[in-house]
Protein backbone atom coordinates (compact mmCIF):
# COMPACT_ATOMS: atom_id res chain seq x y z
CA UNK A 1 0.00 0.00 0.00
CA UNK A 2 2.88 2.35 0.72
CA UNK A 3 4.26 1.70 -2.68
CA UNK A 4 0.98 2.41 -4.52
CA UNK A 5 0.27 5.83 -2.95
CA UNK A 6 3.44 7.61 -4.21
CA UNK A 7 3.09 6.01 -7.63
CA UNK A 8 -0.54 7.08 -7.82
CA UNK A 9 0.34 10.66 -6.75
CA UNK A 10 3.14 10.84 -9.34
CA UNK A 11 0.85 9.49 -12.02
CA UNK A 12 -1.93 12.01 -11.23
CA UNK A 13 0.59 14.90 -11.03
CA UNK A 14 2.15 13.88 -14.34
CA UNK A 15 -1.19 13.70 -16.10
CA UNK A 16 -2.29 17.04 -14.60
CA UNK A 17 0.89 18.84 -15.64
CA UNK A 18 0.84 17.33 -19.11
CA UNK A 19 -2.68 18.72 -19.62
CA UNK A 20 -1.48 22.32 -19.06
CA UNK A 21 -0.59 22.78 -22.71
CA UNK A 22 -3.47 20.76 -24.08
CA UNK A 23 -6.92 21.79 -25.30
CA UNK A 24 -8.39 20.49 -22.02
CA UNK A 25 -7.00 23.47 -20.10
CA UNK A 26 -9.57 26.31 -20.34
CA UNK A 27 -6.82 28.94 -20.02
CA UNK A 28 -5.32 27.87 -23.35
CA UNK A 29 -8.54 27.75 -25.37
CA UNK A 30 -7.83 31.06 -27.10
CA UNK A 31 -4.07 30.56 -27.44
CA UNK A 32 -1.34 33.14 -27.08
CA UNK A 33 -2.06 36.77 -27.87
CA UNK A 34 -0.08 38.40 -30.65
CA UNK A 35 0.23 41.83 -32.15
CA UNK A 36 -1.56 42.49 -35.43
CA UNK A 37 -1.70 45.63 -37.56
CA UNK A 38 -4.77 47.85 -37.14
CA UNK A 39 -7.09 47.65 -40.11
CA UNK A 40 -9.00 50.60 -41.51
CA UNK A 41 -12.52 50.92 -40.13
CA UNK A 42 -15.33 50.14 -42.51
CA UNK A 43 -18.65 51.94 -42.85
CA UNK A 44 -20.66 48.78 -42.27
CA UNK A 45 -20.60 46.82 -39.05
CA UNK A 46 -18.80 43.54 -39.84
CA UNK A 47 -20.56 41.77 -36.97
CA UNK A 48 -24.00 42.19 -38.52
CA UNK A 49 -24.53 39.79 -41.41
CA UNK A 50 -25.97 41.07 -44.66
CA UNK A 51 -29.17 39.16 -45.18
CA UNK A 52 -32.76 39.68 -46.14
CA UNK A 53 -35.01 41.05 -43.46
CA UNK A 54 -38.10 39.38 -44.84
CA UNK A 55 -39.25 37.36 -47.81
CA UNK A 56 -41.88 39.99 -48.55
CA UNK A 57 -39.60 43.00 -48.19
CA UNK A 58 -36.31 43.85 -49.90
CA UNK A 59 -33.19 45.07 -48.10
CA UNK A 60 -32.80 48.04 -50.42
CA UNK A 61 -33.18 51.32 -48.60
CA UNK A 62 -36.00 53.38 -49.94
CA UNK A 63 -34.82 56.71 -51.30
CA UNK A 64 -36.62 59.51 -49.48
CA UNK A 65 -38.14 61.84 -52.08
CA UNK A 66 -39.13 64.68 -49.81
CA UNK A 67 -39.02 68.34 -50.77
CA UNK A 68 -38.16 71.26 -48.48
CA UNK A 69 -41.18 72.75 -46.76
CA UNK A 70 -42.11 76.30 -47.78
CA UNK A 71 -41.45 78.07 -44.49
CA UNK A 72 -39.96 77.07 -41.14
CA UNK A 73 -42.06 78.72 -38.40
CA UNK A 74 -40.39 77.60 -35.17
CA UNK A 75 -37.29 75.80 -33.93
CA UNK A 76 -37.06 74.63 -30.31
CA UNK A 77 -34.40 72.55 -28.55
CA UNK A 78 -35.86 70.79 -25.49
CA UNK A 79 -33.39 69.38 -22.95
CA UNK A 80 -34.12 65.81 -21.89
CA UNK A 81 -32.17 63.29 -19.79
CA UNK A 82 -29.42 61.92 -22.00
CA UNK A 83 -29.69 64.57 -24.72
CA UNK A 84 -32.11 66.95 -26.37
CA UNK A 85 -35.06 67.01 -28.76
CA UNK A 86 -34.89 69.25 -31.83
CA UNK A 87 -38.47 70.21 -32.69
CA UNK A 88 -39.24 72.19 -35.85
CA UNK A 89 -42.60 73.39 -37.16
CA UNK A 90 -43.12 74.41 -40.77
CA UNK A 91 -45.89 75.63 -43.05
CA UNK A 92 -46.35 73.89 -46.40
CA UNK A 93 -47.56 75.53 -49.63
CA UNK A 94 -50.56 73.21 -49.95
CA UNK A 95 -52.24 70.74 -47.57
CA UNK A 96 -51.68 67.02 -47.89
CA UNK A 97 -48.08 66.87 -46.77
CA UNK A 98 -46.95 63.73 -44.98
CA UNK A 99 -43.83 61.85 -43.87
CA UNK A 100 -42.02 64.92 -42.63
CA UNK A 101 -38.33 64.52 -41.75
CA UNK A 102 -35.44 66.54 -40.50
CA UNK A 103 -32.87 65.51 -43.10
CA UNK A 104 -29.23 66.26 -42.19
CA UNK A 105 -27.39 68.35 -44.77
CA UNK A 106 -23.98 66.65 -44.66
CA UNK A 107 -21.95 69.21 -46.61
CA UNK A 108 -23.02 72.11 -44.40
CA UNK A 109 -22.71 70.32 -41.03
CA UNK A 110 -19.14 71.09 -40.00
CA UNK A 111 -17.24 72.90 -37.28
CA UNK A 112 -19.81 72.65 -34.49
CA UNK A 113 -22.66 73.52 -36.83
CA UNK A 114 -25.50 71.08 -37.53
CA UNK A 115 -27.75 71.80 -40.51
CA UNK A 116 -31.07 70.10 -41.21
CA UNK A 117 -33.57 70.47 -44.02
CA UNK A 118 -37.26 70.16 -43.07
CA UNK A 119 -38.54 67.92 -45.87
CA UNK A 120 -42.05 66.62 -46.58
CA UNK A 121 -43.76 64.47 -49.20
CA UNK A 122 -46.96 65.43 -51.02
CA UNK A 123 -50.15 63.41 -51.57
CA UNK A 124 -51.25 63.32 -55.20
CA UNK A 125 -54.57 64.95 -54.38
CA UNK A 126 -55.47 66.70 -51.15
CA UNK A 127 -58.48 68.80 -50.18
CA UNK A 128 -58.04 72.55 -49.98
CA UNK A 129 -58.17 73.57 -46.31
CA UNK A 130 -56.75 76.26 -44.02
CA UNK A 131 -53.29 76.99 -42.69
CA UNK A 132 -53.60 74.54 -39.79
CA UNK A 133 -53.83 71.62 -42.23
CA UNK A 134 -50.63 72.83 -43.87
CA UNK A 135 -48.69 73.04 -40.58
CA UNK A 136 -46.21 70.20 -39.96
CA UNK A 137 -44.21 69.48 -36.79
CA UNK A 138 -41.29 67.07 -36.71
CA UNK A 139 -38.69 66.21 -34.06
CA UNK A 140 -35.48 64.25 -33.66
CA UNK A 141 -33.40 63.27 -30.64
CA UNK A 142 -29.69 63.99 -30.21
CA UNK A 143 -27.60 62.45 -27.42
CA UNK A 144 -25.45 64.45 -25.01
CA UNK A 145 -22.35 63.22 -26.86
CA UNK A 146 -23.69 64.55 -30.16
CA UNK A 147 -24.74 67.86 -28.59
CA UNK A 148 -21.37 68.37 -26.88
CA UNK A 149 -19.67 69.19 -30.19
CA UNK A 150 -22.51 71.34 -31.56
CA UNK A 151 -22.81 75.07 -30.92
CA UNK A 152 -25.31 75.98 -33.65
CA UNK A 153 -28.34 74.17 -35.12
CA UNK A 154 -29.99 75.37 -38.32
CA UNK A 155 -33.22 74.11 -39.92
CA UNK A 156 -33.86 75.13 -43.51
CA UNK A 157 -37.02 75.39 -45.56
CA UNK A 158 -37.52 76.50 -49.18
CA UNK A 159 -37.96 80.21 -48.29
CA UNK A 160 -36.23 80.65 -44.93
CA UNK A 161 -34.08 79.05 -42.24
CA UNK A 162 -34.10 79.28 -38.45
CA UNK A 163 -30.94 79.09 -36.34
CA UNK A 164 -30.45 78.50 -32.63
CA UNK A 165 -27.13 78.90 -30.81
CA UNK A 166 -25.77 78.05 -27.39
Amino acid sequence: MRFRTPVLICLVAGLTLSACGSRLNPFTWFGQSRSVPVSESTAANPLIPARRVSILRSNDEEVYRGQPIRQVESLVIERRPGGGIIKATGLARVPGRYEARLTPVELESTGGRLVYSLDVRLFRSAPNTGADARRVTVATFLTDQELSTISQIEVRGAENALVTRR
